[in-house]
């Protein structure tokens, strides 16, 4: 969980031991105000509390609200009253209550509530012993649970249209069938026969949706507000301006906010250059090491050259960035923990609107720079469909975790490793730059969908701004860990696979071809009287050219020459549309075979790659930027385009996104070779 919206959309299974040691599984829903919702994530949570299915049904219910905040947060737990589960209230941030001099008189808010209740704080640990014990309690009176006790009656339309079912939704309940009624469009778990008998019985008694919603929210917060003040009072009759409230002057500020957000950006970016330098010199010479002691151990072979050049230099070419994307994850982790992140939302709201996006917007751009995946899924949190069909279009233009690797290499190649302004890394800067250009192109390309789509839906943002807080470091590492955990298998798995499949077609091909390169290459090295160790890289150069990989990249080759790219970029363009970080395991591999193993490390085996016919660099200044730009906008990866499909519920959309994005970063890389490279 992380201190900003849009962190929780989706369902999320983990288990725990109660007081007694029994397991139990807990469904951690999204965060929602009520039972009436406004967006994707909050539908999950009436679409979980309505399927009357046995097997999938709650036991008892686990509400955590925050005391602080107490009561706003009850409207929804009355609802949830009223479907007749077994509730337990957890009064979270129960630290924070005693910083605010508040003080809960626990008990006469239980019984006033009907449910048990227990002050705890996810922060320190306290009050969970507790929790555990009345968890185990109210598991074992589940059945002796009374459910009469109501916080709202019915209107007499609803009561008539209920009358209209006879009793066909009667399962759980009248509050239940109610929830029915007002949700049975878009509810999943009913048949269109039940959807047809529950629209007959609300058009038979004509009740107006938006009037009983209103009604009824108002006649619950009429009973919340009078328990809420009888069981919650201040010790302190101190008043002061919150730190929180001080800090939000400059934070929230329409100018000094910005160059806030904007210097933090530059500071995060100056670190991953800064800090991850050691730790990944030492992964590249672990990595050397291996592939040196397995050299050294194995018999030649096709399987030592397999290990060496092919599964080894596959991976490490990725593994080495891992100390970039954890310290990125990390300071991300700082900035969502301590409630800043929601602040970042609320700042950009108006700028976002004038591109057709919402302020909610800024969490799925944000986080997209971590990963477009559960950024698109983030997204659920708008509840207006134009707004959130564009956010999901435009988030993979913003620069992922992923394009740290190929970003990392070629800046190297593009930007010299000096200082500028006696602080600034020139490199960490155009690292910036390219997060900053991806972030424009996001936008603009948001105005553009603004003027096509349309639609009469008003958006609006509603948020709830949390307090400033310390962050917590277990779960800022813990994000780390599982952040990081996920990139390197989902990573290591594709590469693993490419890199063997890669490693056979660079190292065979036609016999006929092979042997014509072999005997070209020695005719060469007899003319030049070249050393035997120069013959063989030479023999192996050739060998890769004529080699299956190597038809394959000449095939495409026609296409990007135009933009600067050889025919081994073209074969790490191809493989790198399954994830983006497989360009520089699939360089590693090529260059790797063949190799007299000198240079191990990619970054070496790339800045010493040349053109065999002309003899210069083949990642020189021009070919750099170009190779940065599509990598920038270029839409490669195929998970992404999967889970835009699912949620838009459309391949067309996921089409749209992958031809627009592959058309701009092809019209971008061309305009910049051709003018730099001229």
């Amino acid at each position: 969980m992380g201190n900003f919206p849009g962190v929780t959309v989706d369902k999320r299974l983990g288990k725990a031991t109660l007081a007694d040691g029994r397991w139990v599984t807990f469904v951690d829903l999204p965060g929602a105000y009520s039972f009436f919702p406004t967006s994707q994530d909050e539908r999950i949570v009436v679409q979980t509390l309505t399927d009357p299915d046995e097997a999938t049904y709650p036991d008892a219910l686990l509400y955590i609200a925050d005391v602080t905040q107490l009561e706003k947060h009850l409207l929804l737990l009355s609802q949830v009253h009223d479907l007749g589960l077994p509730v337990v209230l957890a009064l979270n941030m129960s630290d924070a209550a005693r910083e605010q001099h508040l003080e809960v008189d626990e008990q006469l808010l239980g019984k006033q509530l009907g449910v048990p209740v227990v002050s705890i704080s996810g922060r320190t640990g306290e009050g969970m012993d507790e929790l555990r014990a009345v968890l185990r309690d109210v598991l074992d009176q589940a059945d002796t649970h009374d459910r009469s006790r109501a916080f709202y009656e019915l209107s007499e339309k609803e009561r008539a249209a209920l009358e209209q079912l006879n009793g066909t939704f009667a399962a759980r309940g009248p509050y239940h069938q109610k929830l029915l009624l007002h949700h049975h469009y878009w509810l999943p778990h009913l048949t269109q026969n039940e959807r047809n008998r529950l629209e007959h019985a609300t058009e038979t008694v004509g009740f107006d949706d938006l009037d009983v919603q209103v009604r009824e929210t108002m006649s619950r917060f009429q009973r919340i507000e009078p328990l809420v003040r009888r069981a919650v009072r201040r010790t302190s009759d101190e008043k002061r301006v919150s730190i929180t409230d001080r800090i939000d002057r400059v934070v929230t500020h329409p100018v000094w906010g910005l160059l806030l957000f904007f210097g933090i950006m530059a500071l995060v970016f100056q670190a991953i250059f800064a800090w991850a330098g050691t730790p990944m010199d030492l992964i590249e010479a672990g990595a050397g090491g291996i592939a040196e002691w397995v050299n050294a151990t194995l018999p030649e072979s096709w399987f030592r050259d397999l290990l060496t050049e092919g599964i080894i230099a596959g991976l490490a070419g990725v593994l080495v960035f891992v100390p970039q994307i954890a310290i990125l994850f990390f300071l991300i982790a700082l900035l969502e923990e301590s409630g800043y992140m929601a602040r970042a939302v609320y700042l950009f709201d108006n700028a976002m609107r004038r591109f057709g996006l919402n302020g909610r917007s800024v969490v799925g751009l944000v986080s997209g720079h971590a990963c477009a995946i559960p950024a698109i899924m983030s997204t659920r949190t708008i509840s207006n469909w134009k707004e959130r069909l564009i956010t999901i279009l435009v988030i993979p233009l913003t620069s992922c975790s992923a394009r740290i690797p190929v970003y990392a290499v070629l800046i190297g190649f593009a930007v010299p490793a000096t200082t500028v302004g006696g602080v600034f890394n020139a490199q960490g800067l155009a690292f910036m730059g390219l997060y900053l250009l991806g972030i424009g192109a996001a936008l603009l390309s948001a105005l553009v969908f603004k003027k096509v789509l349309k639609t009469d839906e008003t958006g609006f943002l509603l948020l709830e701004l949390p307090v400033y807080r310390a962050p917590l470091m277990r779960n800022v590492w813990l994000t780390v860990y599982e952040k990081t955990k996920t990139f390197v298998l989902e990573a290591g798995k594709v590469i693993f696979v490419i890199s063997i499949v890669l490693w056979f077609l660079a190292s065979y091909g036609p016999a006929d071809d092979m042997a014509r390169a072999e005997a070209a290459a020695l005719e060469i090295a007899t003319e030049q009287n070249l050393s035997e160790d120069v013959r063989d890289n030479l023999i192996a150069s050739r060998q890769i050219e004529a080699s299956y990989a190597g038809h394959l990249g000449k095939f495409i080759e026609p296409a990007i020459r135009p933009l600067g790219f050889d025919w081994k970029i073209g074969i790490a363009l191809l493989t790198s549309f399954a994830a983006r970080e497989v360009f520089v395991g699939t360089m590693a591999t090529i260059y790797s075979v063949g190799s007299d193993g000198d240079e191990f490390a990619v970054r070496e085996k790339l800045a010493a790659a040349r053109d065999p016919e002309s003899g210069r660099r083949t990642y020189d200044f021009a070919t750099s930027l170009s190779l940065l730009l599509f990598y920038a906008f270029a839409m490669q990866c195929m998970s992404t385009l999967a889970v835009t499909r699912r949620e838009t519920k459309s391949w067309r959309w996921a089409a749209v996104q992958f031809v627009f994005m592959t058309a701009l970063a092809y019209g971008a890389s061309l305009l910049v070779y051709q003018v730099f490279g001229a």
